[in-house]
């Protein structure tokens, strides 16, 4: 490991993740404003308090933790074997993609 990794990991060892208690919407308006930004919430909120921040635009992308039991729903939702989870995710894009294209029509 080079030297300047080497500093470079010891100065993230030493950061500290602070949460804070604010309202939902508080919550919800500094979400909004890191969408409208294209950030995260974290580099929003660190753009608010004027530290620095990653200005790369964030990877779109949503997440979710899917159990096996999961699986099993959706699959059965789909029409689907739930060990098809390739499948069950792509059926899983178009129908978020469905739900944002009717909410947007609303």
């Amino acid at each position: 490991m080079t030297q300047s990794r080497w500093q470079k990991e010891q100065s993230a060892i030493k950061a500290i993740q602070v949460a804070f208690d604010i309202s939902a919407e508080a919550q919800k308006i500094i979400k909004q404003e890191a969408l409208a930004n294209n950030l995260n919430p974290p580099d929003q909120i660190r753009k608010i308090l004027g530290l620095s921040y990653n200005k790369k635009p964030v990877r779109p992308r949503l997440t979710v933790t899917l159990k096996d039991e999961d699986f099993e729903v959706l699959g059965q939702r789909y029409g689907l074997d739930p060990k098809d989870q390739t499948a069950i995710r792509e059926k899983v894009v178009e129908e978020l993609l469905t739900f944002a294209q009717q909410s947007k029509q609303k």
